[in-house]
């Protein structure tokens, strides 16, 4: 797609013409439509699984065997599949609304159906066609419908500036949406006052029809929100580093994947930063989705869903309170220690914080203390990642004389929502295993071993993983140097097609000056209209 007149015409066009970031584009492009578009990913990696498990029955060895085990797993391959599609799609793009701002548009549909296709299986019908039907709707959500987001959303940061406060800003903003997401949506407000309303309870045990049918009501809901979520985003970003090339009159060289790939995999930075995205998404994701089933089993004074609710809520706002305060300090932080730094002292503070949690795994009081230190400890590894993973991109750019957004999104799309799959099938794997059963009063030692494991053990593990990782990511030191060297090739290119190069800094100054007469321009056009209707 290298024109498009659709994304050339004043419908697409974005609502954000400040050659500089400011305050409506951080906090409606970069944290209310992310917000609001990732909620529904967020309840689905807290509850998606047990809806599975415990109103469809998927973990019942009788009727799927091993299904619910195997099906999120062997979905990774489509997921990869449909992250790299999306991700060379980006690359080859090139419209006025910048290059993968278009696909995040063209997402909003798609999410809807797929999301209402994942809670319309045939409760009647066989296991057989339920799992094809299953099979089918988990991949045309996770492996189709939201990549073309995801992707998008995530390319966001490092394609918006190349100013380094300025894109820290939007990465803590960009990371606050998915955190309060999960941390407000998934773990707090859905568990404490509608888990009882997804998972009715009738004498200690589910009503899957009752429950299958108040899903579907949540389905509808999450379809509107998640629709009119994503154009809000689309219509308040801008892409001004795709722009960059467009306004200098830069003929863009095609990039095979091969010579892609081949950039990226040949830099240490790149790898790390990759491993770190791997370590932290997989242990998060196997934390919040076992979840659920830790609060309803773990604790003594848990005896039914809406109790369970009410202390998976607690969990997730004792654990939330720290990272969402952290918003406030997380750039400051790491624009004082620097972008590495801060993270691998956080997350020194959250494996202590991780060990603190398994003095007593079924005290309430013990586990919040260490969910507290834990959360205080992943503030900078939350909010500050994607900006080092922009100075990585930058670091390849200045490397290798062109951009690697596309391909280097779409690993990190699949990362992201490929191992929620993993994650899903490790957990059915250890319950089924284990014997879990959902009618049970009280779940078995086995049972319950696996559920520390799952939710404070993992994530503990791959904390320190990322410990040891970010001790050789100084990846930093080389971003003044980095900058000069693209500031150099955009001069050669721009020079050798007979054009006339301006320095980026009075080009934004010229760019910014013309964004406030236009401003200035709408402003007295609408005051005269005022005044005449007066």
């Amino acid at each position: 797609m290298q024109s498009n007149q659709f994304f050339d015409s004043a419908i697409a066009r974005t609502k954000i013409t400040s050659a500089k970031v400011k305050s409506k584009e951080l906090l409606i492009g970069y944290f209310v439509g992310p917000f609001l578009a990732l909620l529904s990913n967020a309840i689905f990696g807290a509850y998606l699984n047990r809806y599975y498990s415990d109103v469809i029955g998927w973990t019942e060895t009788s009727r799927f065997g091993i299904f619910s085990a195997i099906i999120p797993v062997t979905s990774v391959l489509f997921v990869i599949l449909g992250n790299l599609f999306v991700g060379r799609l980006i690359d080859r793009t090139r419209t006025s609304q910048g290059k993968a701002r278009p696909y995040m548009f063209i997402s909003a549909p798609l999410l809807v159906i797929a999301i209402a296709f994942l809670f319309l299986t045939p409760t009647t019908l066989s296991p057989m066609v339920q799992m094809i039907w299953i099979g089918i709707s988990y991949n045309l959500y996770y492996a189709v419908a939201f990549p073309f987001f995801y992707t998008a959303h995530s390319s966001m940061v490092a394609l918006s500036t190349r100013n380094s406060n300025d894109r820290g800003k939007l990465a803590t903003f960009s990371n606050a949406s998915g955190v309060a997401a999960i941390g407000i949506g998934g773990s707090i407000l859905v568990p404490i006052f509608l888990q009882g309303f997804l998972f009715v309870s009738n004498n200690g045990a589910i009503d899957r029809v009752a429950s299958f049918n108040n899903w579907r009501i949540m389905m509808i809901i999450l379809c509107i929100v998640t629709f009119f979520a994503v154009l809000l985003e689309y219509y308040f970003t801008r892409e001004r580093i795709t722009e960059e090339n467009v306004k200098l009159a830069i003929t863009e060289e095609k990039i095979s994947m091969k010579k892609q790939i081949t950039g990226c995999v040949s830099s240490a930075y790149w790898w790390l930063i990759i491993a770190y995205f791997l370590f932290f998404q997989f242990g998060g994701l196997v934390k919040n989705g076992s979840m659920g089933y830790y609060a309803r089993w773990m604790f003594d004074s848990v005896t039914d869903e809406k109790s369970a609710g009410i202390a998976m809520g607690m969990l997730g706002l004792i654990g939330g309170i720290p990272t969402a305060i952290g918003m406030l300090f997380a750039w400051p932080i790491a624009h004082k220690l620097g972008k590495r730094n801060a993270v691998l002292f956080g997350m020194i503070i959250s494996v202590i914080g991780g060990l603190v949690s398994f003095i007593d795994v079924n005290n309430l009081f013990v586990v919040s203390a260490g969910l507290i230190l834990k959360g205080i400890g992943s503030i900078p590894a939350m909010y500050v990642t994607l900006a080092l993973l922009s100075d990585v991109l930058d670091h390849l750019e200045a490397k290798n004389g062109f951009r690697s957004d596309g391909f280097t999104m779409s690993v990190y799309g699949s990362i992201m929502v490929g191992l929620m799959g993993l994650g899903s099938g490790f957990i059915n794997a250890l319950l089924t295993a284990s014997g879990y059963d959902p009618t049970a009063a009280v779940q078995s030692d086995t049972v319950q071993g696996v559920l520390a494991l799952a939710f404070l053990g993992i994530e503990l593990i791959c904390y320190a993983g990322i410990v040891i990782l970010m001790i050789f990511l100084n990846v930093e030191k080389h971003i003044e140097e980095d900058q000069k060297k693209i500031v150099a090739f955009q001069k050669e290119r721009v020079l050798s097609a007979g054009g006339e190069w301006i320095d980026p800094e009075e080009r934004l100054r010229l760019e910014e000056e013309e964004a406030e007469r236009k401003a200035e321009a709408l402003r007295e056009l609408k005051k005269l209209s005022k005044d005449k209707k007066n």
